[in-house]
């Protein structure tokens, strides 16, 4: 096959591994920059154009587009798809994961666990948002944010209070969560390929954080998970229609409940934790599925 992957750093653990994983197995991969990429909309001939020069027609598009630049992305991901390249994830299913607001309600609507969210846009509703949250301790989100950016942890009810204020007031929207105390700064985070959980790892916060993202000095390790979990994990995956995502869960009292579904999984935390070759099954699933014009969507969405 010939595949492109979409993504500005090529350097990257993730990239460098997806290439090597596909050239071993006779694949050629071309890693393109999505911000150099433009497009000719043109009736019936779409086309995508990098540095000068029209890209040939690939097999497979593999997306692994940066949140800063999800608008640009999805564009140039949508052309591709038009062109009857089969995404690796659709645009659909990406733009879904990535409207925290939306994935949510799309993961609710589907019965899958989730700790209480509530989000509102006057500041007048703050005492109410609180009271539906069940008070402090809470979590207040950006819905902007990634790798546990813009996720601040307000103590009492006064400081959450402050915290939606501050944040309304500058303009932006926020999501507020109760806090799973239980799952004790830890997290489980679940690769799902092709509908099946491939590997999973527990990742523990640093000293003193609340958050267990590894770009915030987390550490991880290798885990089994139990069925509930692995089919949270598989249900979750599918309520936003993607092939290939990490799904991040906490251990609630009451069950497995999910924080986070990431369409761009790092591959890096979880093969050094469990050992698994993570982007050979991401290319084994490529090999099954990608076929001319089988995109769903076919950047309809």
């Amino acid at each position: 096959m010939k595949i492109a992957m979409m993504a500005r750093n090529p350097n990257l653990y993730s990239h460098q591994r997806l290439k090597e994983a596909a050239e071993a197995r006779g694949h050629e991969l071309d890693i393109i920059n999505t911000l150099r990429c433009y497009m000719n909309i043109a009736s019936r001939r779409p086309a995508v154009y990098y540095n000068g020069e029209k890209l040939p027609q690939y097999d497979a598009v593999i997306p692994r587009i940066g949140a800063s630049i999800t608008f640009y992305g999805l564009a140039i991901l949508r052309q591709f798809e038009m062109q009857g390249v089969f995404p690796l994830n659709e645009s659909v299913a990406i733009g879904r994961s990535r409207d925290k607001l939306r994935s949510m309600q799309l993961l609710a609507r589907d019965g899958i666990g989730l700790p209480v969210t509530t989000f509102a846009h006057d500041p007048k509703q703050t005492e109410e948002v609180l009271k539906l949250a069940g008070g402090a301790p809470l979590v207040v989100k950006l819905l902007e944010g990634t790798q546990g950016i813009g996720v601040v942890l307000a103590d009492t009810d006064r400081s959450a209070k402050s915290v939606i204020e501050a944040f309304r007031g500058a303009g932006v929207n926020i999501l507020v969560q109760e806090f799973i105390k239980e799952a004790g700064g830890t997290d489980i985070r679940a690769l799902v390929v092709g509908g099946k959980v491939i590997a999973a790892m527990q990742r523990t916060g640093a000293e003193g954080e609340f958050r267990s993202n590894l770009h915030r000095g987390g550490s991880a390790r290798a885990i089994r998970i139990s069925p509930e979990e692995r089919s949270t994990a598989v249900r979750a995956a599918r309520s936003m229609g993607l092939n290939v995502c990490g799904v991040d869960m906490l251990r609630a009292n009451h069950g497995p409940v999910v924080m986070e579904v990431n369409s761009s999984p790092g591959l890096e935390g979880v093969e050094k934790a469990t050992g698994i070759d993570v982007a050979g099954k991401i290319i084994e699933n490529l090999e099954r599925n990608a076929k001319p014009g089988k995109t769903k969507t076919r950047g309809r969405g």
